[in-house]
Order: structure tokens, then sequence, then C-alpha cells
């Protein structure tokens, strides 16, 4: 999938069947900017992650969890990037959002899964 695709992620409500609306689906919605160019681009290389380019949004979406690694973003960035601009940076989330060490923000779509970090 190219980095531009413009497949819609979203369904019309017309469209989803009561089952469907039960995942483990997680992710991060940003403002465009250089950091969410930058957590997008480094993002977009992992297994198993969709990133969706909007024009004035990008959104990252995966299943079960999403790691998100300080390090390898500051690395992507040029600059440091701690969990807590990380959080500035992503403007919305869905699923449980938990930072387990400096370097490293995990988002579960399992709640059972990101209670362990409780």
């Amino acid at each position: 999938m190219s980095v531009h695709d413009k497949e819609n992620i979203f369904k019309a409500f017309s469209d989803i069947k009561f089952e469907e609306t039960i995942s483990h689906q997680c992710g991060v919605t940003m403002n465009d900017s250089v950091e969410a160019r930058a957590i997008a681009e480094l993002m977009q290389s992992k297994p198993g992650i969709r990133v969706t380019y909007m024009p004035a949004m990008i959104r990252v979406d995966g299943e079960g969890k999403i790691e998100f690694k300080m390090d390898e973003i500051s690395e992507m960035l040029g600059r440091p990037m701690t969990p807590h601009l990380f959080e500035i940076s992503t403007s919305t989330h869905y699923g449980r959002m938990v930072m387990i060490d400096d370097n490293t923000v995990v988002l579960f779509g399992d709640m059972d899964e990101a209670l362990a970090y409780e």
C-alpha cells in the first residue's frame, strides 16, 4: 500500500452490522505536522499498521496493540521525542494508552491486556 493511498477506512452507518462494532482496534489521530509525519513514516514500516493521510490529519491504526518507541521516533524526527510530547502530538486516540516507561507508549485495543499495567 502506497504512503498516499486514499482508501477510506470509515463505513457509512447504514453499512455497519452490530457484530462488526466490537473490535480490538486502536489508533491515534494527529494534526498534520512535522512530528506527525515522522511518527507516520516510522509506523507505516511496521507490520499490521495502517497509516491514512487526510488533508489536515494523519491516522495510525492497528489491531490489538500499537507500540510507539520514543527513541525510534526521535531518530526519525531528528530531535528528542518524549512520551509527553508524543501525547501532545496525538490529537486523539482510541484504545487504552499506557506509558510503559520513558521510551515506550502502547495503545491497547484489548482492554483486558491493558489492565496488566494499571
